[in-house]
C-alpha cells in the first residue's frame, strides 16, 4: 500500500520515485515529540531516521539523552522528588493517626538521588529500546540542516554524517533560561536542581511559574528553609486568579517565604554560601538559588536561517496548523515551537504529524481543553477556562460554582489546609467550559473531569452523576448553588 499526505490539495506519494533519498524522515531531537512521531512514522511504513545528544541528567549544548527533558530533566524526575517531599508532610500527620513517631525523622538525599538517577537511565534505555523495536534507526550526535532535504549530524567524536530525507521534524525542545543579572553564575537552573549532590538548607528561588513552585515544595518538604522571589502579586501568572490564591496560602502554610513583586538584582560568592541582593533593597545568604525564569526554544544550533526556516523573536519555530514550517520538506513539534509547552501536547503534536505526512490522515492537533497540573504541595490542577479567560471570552452571562473545605483527613490529622474547586459554566448553555482544583489528589481527579469536558459535558449531567462517598472528587458533583453569576459584558480584572 502506498503512503500518501494530501495537505490543502497537494499529495505526495513517497514511494519509488524517491528511493534517492537515505530516509522518508529524520527527526532531529529523540524527546516526547520526536519519538512519538519517529515511532509512529515507522508503523505507518516510512523508513526514519532520529538523532540526539549523548545522555546526561544535566543538558547542555552537546549532551541530552534519549526522552528529553520530560523524561530525564522534567516531569519524571521531579514527581519522583515531589513523592519524596510528599514524606516530610504525612510523617508529621501520622502522628494524629495513632503513629508513634517520636524521634526527628533524618532523610536521606543521595538516597533519593540515585534511586531518581537509576529511574532515568532505566527509561531513556527504554526510550531508545521503543525506537528500535520500531525500526526507527538512531544516530547519537548534535543535529542540524545543512539544506530543505539534508541533515549533519556531529558525533562525540567531531565524525561528521550526513544523510537525505523526504521529510524533516525538529523535535529539540527547550532549554532553562537565566536572568542577566552580575552573579547568575552561581544560580543554577531546574536541570541542575534535579541532580544537586547536597540538599540545600537554605534555598532561594526566583520565579512564579510552576517550575519555581514545584522546587520550593519539594525543597521545604525535604526540611530547606525556602525563600520564593516573584515578579507578580501572585504566583502561577495564567491560573485562575482565586485558585493562584490559595497556592499562595498552601506555600506559606507549609513554612515557605513568599517575596511578591520582588526581583533578584544580584548574587555574590561568600565564604557562607551565596548573598542575595533584591530590588527592594534586601540581602540574604542562601546554599543554592534557582533561575525559574522561563525556557527558550533550543534553535540556535540548528543552522535554520540557512535553509530559511522562519522562527519568531523567541526563537519559535513558526509553523502552521499541521505543524509544518514556511519549507515545505520541514516540520516542528513540540516546545521549540512555544505553542502549549507540556509534554502531553508534544505527544500528541508528534501522533498528528505521522498520521498527515505518513498515514493518509490529514490532522490537527486540538488544544481545546487541555488539562495540566502543577505538582506544589498539595498540586493544583485544571481544565478549561479560567473565571478570568471566560469572562474576557463569553458572549453571554457565566455561572461559578466553587467549594472550598477542610479534607477529611485533614479533620484528623489537624492539618489547617484548605482545598478548593471550581467550575465555570455557561449560563445559557448550560455547558461546564472551565473546571480547576486545588488540594490533594488534584491532578488524578482532574483527568476525568477532562474528559467530561472534551465531551461537552453539562452542569446537569454534573449534578446527575452520583458521587463516590467519602472523597473530596465528589464535590464537583455537589456543588448546587452558584457562587455568583457574570454578566456578560463585564470587564476580566487585571492579572495579578
Amino acid at each position: 500500500m502506498s503512503r500518501k499526505m494530501l495537505i490543502d490539495g497537494e499529495v505526495n506519494q513517497p514511494n519509488e520515485q524517491e528511493a534517492h533519498y537515505d530516509f522518508d524522515l529524520f527527526v532531529i531531537g529523540a524527546g516526547s515529540g520526536g519519538v512519538r512521531a519517529s515511532r509512529f512514522s515507522a508503523n505507518f511504513g516510512a523508513k526514519v531516521g532520529i538523532c540526539e545528544l549523548p545522555f546526561h541528567p544535566v543538558s547542555s549544548e552537546v549532551i541530552g539523552g534519549v526522552g528529553g527533558t520530560c523524561v530525564i530533566r522534567g516531569c519524571v524526575p521531579k514527581k519522583i522528588l515531589v513523592y519524596g517531599a510528599s514524606f516530610g508532610g504525612e510523617i508529621e500527620d501520622a502522628r494524629n493517626y495513632g503513629w508513634e513517631v517520636n524521634e526527628k525523622v533524618d532523610f536521606n538525599w543521595k538516597k533519593l538521588l540515585q534511586k531518581k538517577t537509576d529511574e532515568i537511565v532505566r527509561l531513556n534505555g527504554i526510550y531508545k529500546r521503543l525506537l528500535s523495536n520500531s525500526g526507527v534507526k538512531f544516530f547519537e550526535g548534535e543535529g542540524k540542516i545543512v539544506g530543505p532535504n539534508d541533515v549533519e549530524v556531529t558525533q562525540l567524536d567531531g565524525t561528521k554524517l550526513s544523510y537525505s530525507a523526504k521529510h524533516i521534524l525538529i523535535a529539540t525542545g527547550s532549554r532553562a533560561q537565566r536572568p542577566a543579572i552580575p552573579g547568575q553564575e552561581l544560580g543554577i537552573s531546574s536541570d541542575e536542581a534535579l541532580s544537586l549532590e547536597e540538599l540545600p538548607k537554605r534555598a532561594v528561588v526566583l520565579g512564579g511559574g510552576y517550575i519555581a513552585v514545584e522546587f520550593a515544595s519539594i525543597w521545604r518538604g525535604m526540611g530547606a528553609s525556602v525563600d520564593l522571589f516573584f515578579r507578580k502579586e501572585l504566583p502561577l501568572r495564567g491560573f485562575d486568579d482565586e485558585l493562584r490564591a490559595v497556592v499562595a496560602r498552601n506555600l506559606e502554610g507549609r513554612g515557605i517565604d513568599l517575596h511578591p513583586q520582588t526581583n533578584l538584582t544580584e548574587l555574590v560568592k561568600t565564604e557562607d554560601g551565596i548573598k542575595v541582593r533584591t530590588d527592594h533593597g534586601e540581602e540574604l545568604i542562601a546554599d543554592v538559588v534557582l533561575f525559574a525564569t522561563g525556557r527558550s526554544p533550543n534553535t540556535k544550533r540548528l543552522n535554520l536561517a540557512a535553509v530559511g526556516v522562519e522562527v519568531d523573536k523567541t526563537g519559535a519555530i513558526k509553523v502552521d496548523e499541521y505543524s509544518r514550517t514556511n519549507v515545505p520538506s520541514i516540520w516542528a513539534v513540540g516546545d521549540v515551537t512555544n505553542r502549549v509547552n507540556l509534554t502531553p501536547v508534544a505527544l500528541m503534536e508528534g501522533t498528528c504529524f505521522a498520521k498527515t505526512v505518513f498515514g493518509g490522515e490529514p490532522s490537527k492537533p486540538d488544544y481545546r481543553d487541555i488539562p495540566c497540573a502543577v505538582f506544589c504541595i498539595p498540586p493544583l490542577s485544571v481544565v478549561g477556562l479560567t473565571e478570568e479567560q471566560a469572562i474576557e471570552q463569553a458572549k453571554g452571562d457565566i455561572l461559578v460554582f466553587t467549594s472550598t473545605f477542610n479534607p477529611m483527613k485533614n479533620t484528623v490529622s489537624g492539618r489547617q489546609e484548605k482545598t478548593i474547586m471550581k467550575l465555570i459554566v455557561d449560563a445559557e448553555t448550560d455547558k461546564v467550559i472551565g473546571a480547576s482544583m486545588c488540594g490533594p489528589d488534584a491532578a488524578e481527579i482532574m483527568q476525568g473531569i477532562a474528559i467530561a469536558l472534551k465531551c461537552g459535558a453539562t452542569k446537569a449531567q454534573f449534578d446527575s452523576t452520583v458521587g463516590i462517598h467519602p472523597s473530596s472528587a465528589e464535590e464537583f458533583v455537589t456543588m448546587r448553588s452558584a457562587t455568583r453569576r457574570i454578566a456578560a459584558g463585564t470587564k476580566p480584572k487585571t492579572n495579578l
